[in-house]
């Protein structure tokens, strides 16, 4: 099965299992890092089953979960592109901008309700100078610029999805793993901070997100499986070096 099926998704049933995934993502990056999270538990399974419904007479602290989650996933794509290789832009420009706008067509009434949620501006190369150059101009191929790129705008995503979810996510944490992130991962750095190798080794965790949302809507993509694999790769690699400090080197 092809990505055919996810780009046939419109209506806010067919993003459930969708947001399901992003807020299971969320929740699971907030209790590995020690914050209080005790509402996104109840907001994943209550929002999951509005969804399902296509019920958008909720709460308004649920419908601001719904909506940040799915307009983070809408906005997330489009920025994306611009930190990879040329071909890959070419191959995924049109299904990433269509899926951009059906999540957003979804979002929408969950926005609505929640009396408005502002949509996130993630990153582009550019935004992220490192020595005053971009950080892509420091590596090259598939898996690391996918990797570099990752590495900051999940940052950027899981801040915007959190918060607005209620959790207290420290401002100066974000940053300052986005600026080390975008040095590390460009090759202008050769090791990450302890508090930042552990906030990234969780956000890498969205390898269990591209599983799930294969699984739940059976794409059997080799895309998402390539996706995982290297996601994957990163997380346990960062793991690797969380139990041998100082290790956390390109060459491991």
């Amino acid at each position: 099965m092809t990505l055919l099926r996810l780009l046939a998704c419109r209506t806010p049933a067919d993003f459930a299992e969708w947001y399901r995934a992003g807020a299971e993502y969320t929740l699971r990056v907030a209790e590995g890092m020690g914050f209080d999270a005790a509402g996104l538990r109840a907001a994943r399974d209550d929002g999951y089953a509005a969804l399902r419904a296509e019920r958008t007479d909720v709460a308004p602290d649920l419908a601001r979960t719904v909506a940040a989650t799915l307009l983070g996933d809408a906005e997330f794509g489009p920025p994306f592109l611009p930190w990879t290789p040329t071909w890959y832009r070419a191959a995924l420009t049109g299904p990433v901008h269509l899926a951009a706008r059906r999540l957003r067509r979804a979002a929408r009434p969950y926005a609505d309700a929640a009396g408005g949620v502002p949509s996130p501006a993630f990153s582009r190369p550019a935004d992220v100078l490192v020595d005053g150059a971009p950080p892509t101009a420091g590596v090259s191929g598939f898996h690391d610029r996918f990797l570099l790129a990752d590495a900051v705008i999940h940052v950027e995503w899981f801040a915007h999805v959190a918060r607005e979810a209620g959790v207290d996510v420290p401002a100066s944490l974000v940053d300052r793993t986005r600026r080390v992130s975008a040095a590390y991962y460009g090759g202008r750095r050769e090791t990450l901070p302890p508090d930042v190798r552990r906030f990234q080794r969780h956000l890498f965790a969205d390898d269990a997100w591209v599983r799930d949302v294969d699984t739940s809507y059976r794409l059997d993509s080799t895309l998402f499986s390539v996706w995982e694999r290297t996601l994957r790769a990163e997380r346990e690699r960062l793991t690797r070096a969380t139990r041998s400090p100082g290790a956390d080197g390109r060459e491991d």
